[in-house]
């Protein structure tokens, strides 16, 4: 008779097959136009699998949020040396460049939750306290209030560009296309972004 053993390898690949789906889907339509039937076929099963591993679409969308947070943490961690800080906002750009999912997904986060409390929002903060350590790390002093306001431009720049791609289209590559490349405008953001760094880390600790 075959063990537990046997079956829960076949269980994980269900589950994680279920939930590359789901990403693909989430990614797609956002949580309200995302639909279960379609991440299940996608997957190779029923939906009765998709609610015996996740128990609600909302659930799956909180796993699916923590995959992306995940990928982006292991791929560009914040680094606590300001040399490499400096080139963070670059770094964070060629990541988006490359996969655009988790600023889509970010975006149809707050456009369903808009002010409502995230049920996964401890978890959220403390994917960021991480960051905010390592940027005290980096460039000293030790007001809360500046280096959350520093990580948010941080991130604002690096991601805006992709947020909203038909804007950085229209205003940027197309607007002189000999001269505002994407490569052009992921160096002028990286600058903008150490100065920023700079500003702040001249900035004495109250």
């Amino acid at each position: 008779m075959p063990t537990g053993s046997t079956a829960r390898p076949t269980a994980q690949r269900t589950r994680d097959a279920l939930l590359r789906a789901a990403y693909e889907e989430f990614t797609l339509f956002g949580p309200a136009g995302a639909r279960v039937d379609r991440i299940a076929d996608r997957a190779g099963c029923n939906k009765q699998r998709l609610y015996a591993y996740f128990k609600s679409k909302e659930n799956l969308f909180g796993e699916v949020m923590r995959e992306a947070h995940r990928r982006l943490a292991e791929e560009v961690p914040l680094p606590s040396d300001r040399e490499e800080l400096d080139e963070y906002v670059g770094r964070v750009f060629d990541f988006h460049r490359r996969d655009q999912s988790i600023v889509r997904l970010l975006a149809w986060e707050g456009l369903t939750y808009g002010r409502a409390a995230l049920p996964w929002a401890e978890e959220r903060r403390a994917f960021y306290e991480v960051k905010l350590t390592a940027l005290r790390k980096a460039i000293g002093g030790d007001d809360p209030a500046m280096l959350a306001a520093l990580l948010i431009e941080l991130i604002a720049i690096a991601s805006w560009p992709f947020v909203v791609p038909q804007q950085r289209r229209l205003l940027y590559e197309e607007y002189r296309p000999e001269v505002t490349t994407v490569d052009a405008l992921r160096d002028s953001l990286n600058t903008l972004g150490r100065a920023s760094i700079a500003a702040v880390a001249r900035t004495p600790a109250e």
